[in-house]
């Protein structure tokens, strides 16, 4: 059964909405500290969310997705972490996420970024583009799950910084 959606940008007044969305996404969820919601808030608290989208069904968020900018040991501009991806469990496998990430990543080439990472299942992710590239490490993760997808013929080289909300969500 396919989900009547609709894509916007996250707006005043659905913190709450995307808090309650994110929580419960992420709620038994294998490999999570659960701190997903805390990110999300904290990224906005920070003003570091470069794309931040929410999915509607019947006038309800059911999904939502952040964009932010990381840093990369060689310098590249304009570069950004997808994630946290979250969509409320009884909805999941029905193409919602499927629906942020591509929505997400046009926005993002819109803003002209010059590529996006995630850290994610590598099945998943490539079907969007995503791909290992062993010059591109997240320290502490198994290359095969940092994955990046760049929108020109730049490749950045090196470690890649996610925004300091991921390492210490409030």
């Amino acid at each position: 059964m396919a989900v009547a959606l609709t894509i916007r940008p996250e707006r005043p007044g659905d913190e709450a909405a995307i808090t309650d969305v994110t929580r419960g996404a992420f709620a038994f969820a294998p490999h999570t500290s659960h701190t997903e919601h805390a990110i999300v808030q904290a990224l906005r608290g920070a003003g570091a969310l470069s794309v931040s989208l929410v999915a509607e069904s019947g006038g309800r968020i059911v999904g939502h997705i952040a964009f932010s900018p990381v840093s990369i040991a060689d310098g590249s501009p304009d570069w950004h972490g997808l994630g946290p991806v979250s969509v409320i469990p009884r909805l999941q496998g029905q193409g919602i996420a499927r629906a942020l990430v591509e929505q997400g990543l046009v926005r993002l080439r819109e803003l002209g970024a010059q590529g996006c990472v995630v850290l994610g299942e590598p099945a998943l992710y490539g079907r969007f583009g995503f791909a290992s590239d062993p010059d591109l490490v997240l320290p502490g993760v198994p290359q095969p799950y940092f994955q990046s997808l760049a929108f020109g013929p730049a490749r950045p080289r090196g470690e890649v910084s996610y925004h300091e909300a991921f390492s210490s969500p409030a």
